[in-house]
C-alpha cells in the first residue's frame, strides 16, 4: 500500500534522534531519569504499597520503563504490531496503578504514553493510541474540566509538535547525508577524470616518443640490412641510436611535466614554446595579453604545437615554419604555418604513429576547443583555440 501523511513513519534519523546536540540528549535523559524516579517514589511512598507491596511496586515502575525501552526500539525499527503491543501494556500497567491506588504513575503513564505516541508513530496509529491515553487521563482527573482540557490539548500539541521537530531533525540528517553522498560521488567523478587526463597525457607523450624513435630504429634497421660494411656506416648507425636516445629521454621528460602540469607545476607556455621553436628553428610570435592558463588547455597547446613541428621535421624538412600563440578572452589560440615541401599535403595532417593531429583534436574537443588543419595556398596550417 502506497504511504501517505497516515500510514508514513517518521524517518529514522528522526526516531534515531540524529543530529541532536549534546545538550539535548543530556536534557532528554535527565527528563526520563526524574519521571522514573517520580514514578518510584508516588508508588513506595503512599499506601498500600508497603512491604512486599512496596517490592512489587518498584518491579512495576520498572517493568513500566522496560516496555518504554521497547516501544522506543520497536517504533526505531518501524515494526507496527509489537510496538502497539507495548502502548497497551503500558496502558495496562497505568490502569494497574490507578485500581492500587497509585493515581499519578497512572497519569504520568497515560500521559507520556499520548506523547510518544504522538511523536513517534504513523499518524493513522498515533491519533487513537493518544485518545486512548488521553480519555483514560481525563476519565480519572480530579481537576476542573477547563484545567483537565488545557492539560490535555497542551500535551497533545507538545507531543504534534516534538514530532514536526523530530521530522525537520530527521530530514535535515537525510539531506546532510545525500550532500555528502553526493560529494563523494564528485570526488570519485573528479579523481576517474583526472586518472583519464593523466592516462591520455601519457599516451599522447609516448604514442609521439615511441614513433620518433620507431623512425630512427627502422632506418638503422635498414642500414644494417643493405650495409656491407659496418664499420664504414658505424657513423649513421650511432647518429640513429643517439637520436633513439633523445627521443626516449624526451618522452620521459615530457611524461614527467605532464605529471607535473597536471598538479599546476608548469611552467608557463610561452617559454616552453621558446624552447621548442628554437630546437625546430621554427619563429614564434606572441600576441594579447599573457596570463595563466588552466591546466588542461596549456597541454592542449604545447602537444599541438610538439605534434604539428614533429610533422614538419618528419615530412617537409627545411621549410619555413612561424609559430603563433593568441591570448583573446576566455580562449587561446595556436597556429603553426609552414610553406608546403616535397611530400604530399595530407602527410602532414598525421605522425607516423597514426595518432598525431587527430589526437590532439579529439583533445580539444573534450576540452570545448576545436583543431583545424590543412592547406591554405603555399602552406599548411594547424590552428587550435580552446577555452582558457
Amino acid at each position: 500500500m502506497p504511504q501517505n501523511v497516515w500510514t508514513r513513519w517518521p524517518l529514522r534519523e528522526a526516531l534515531a534522534r540524529e543530529g541532536m546536540n549534546e545538550t539535548r540528549r543530556w536534557i532528554g535523559r535527565a527528563v526520563r531519569a526524574l519521571l522514573m524516579g517520580l514514578l518510584m517514589w508516588a508508588t513506595l511512598t503512599r499506601p498500600p504499597f508497603h512491604g512486599w507491596w512496596a517490592a512489587a511496586g518498584a518491579v512495576a515502575v520498572l517493568l513500566t520503563g522496560a516496555a518504554f525501552h521497547g516501544f522506543f526500539r520497536t517504533t526505531l525499527q518501524q515494526r507496527l504490531w509489537p510496538s502497539l503491543g507495548l502502548f497497551l501494556a503500558m496502558e495496562g500497567g497505568a490502569f494497574a496503578f490507578h485500581a492500587a491506588g497509585a493515581s499519578l504513575p497512572a497519569v504520568v503513564l497515560w500521559c507520556g504514553c499520548a506523547v510518544v505516541a504522538m511523536e513517534r508513530l504513523p499518524l493513522a496509529a498515533a491519533l487513537p493510541c493518544a485518545t486512548a491515553a488521553f480519555t483514560a487521563f481525563i476519565l480519572v482527573n480530579d481537576d476542573g474540566w477547563l484545567t483537565t482540557a488545557t492539560t490535555t490539548g497542551g500535551l497533545a500539541l507538545a507531543g504534534y509538535v516534538m514530532r514536526l521537530d523530530a521530522e525537520a531533525r530527521g530530514t535535515t540528517q537525510r539531506l546532510l547525508a545525500q550532500e555528502r553522498a553526493a560529494r563523494n560521488a564528485e570526488a570519485e567523478s573528479a579523481a576517474l577524470a583526472e586518472r583519464g587526463r593523466i592516462a591520455r597525457e601519457i599516451h599522447d607523450i609516448l604514442a609521439h616518443s615511441l614513433s620518433a624513435q620507431l623512425v630512427h630504429l627502422e632506418a638503422a634497421r635498414l642500414l644494417i640490412q643493405r650495409s656491407a660494411d659496418l664499420e664504414a656506416d658505424r657513423a649513421q648507425l650511432l647518429e640513429r641510436v643517439t637520436a633513439c636516445r633523445g627521443m626516449a629521454r624526451e618522452g620521459l621528460d615530457g611524461t614527467r611535466e605532464a605529471l607535473s602540469a597536471l598538479r599546476g607545476e608548469m611552467r608557463p607556455v610561452e617559454e616552453y614554446l621558446r624552447e621548442l621553436t628554437a630546437a625546430e628553428g621554427a619563429r614564434l610570435e606572441v600576441m594579447g595579453e599573457r596570463r595563466g592558463l588552466v591546466p588542461e588547455a596549456a597541454l592542449a597547446v604545447r602537444r599541438a604545437a610538439q605534434e604539428a613541428l614533429t610533422n614538419v621535421r618528419k615530412h617537409a624538412p627545411g621549410a619555413r615554419t612561424d609559430v603563433r600563440l593568441t591570448y583573446t578572452e576566455g580562449a587561446i589560440g595556436l597556429e603553426v604555418r609552414n610553406t608546403l615541401g616535397p611530400a604530399e599535403p595530407g602527410a602532414l595532417a598525421s605522425s607516423g604513429s597514426g595518432y598525431g593531429l587527430v589526437g590532439m583534436r579529439e583533445r580539444a574537443e573534450l576540452l570545448g576547443g576545436t583543431l583545424e588543419s590543412g592547406p591554405e595556398g603555399q602552406s599548411f596550417v594547424v590552428r587550435l583555440q580552446v577555452p582558457a
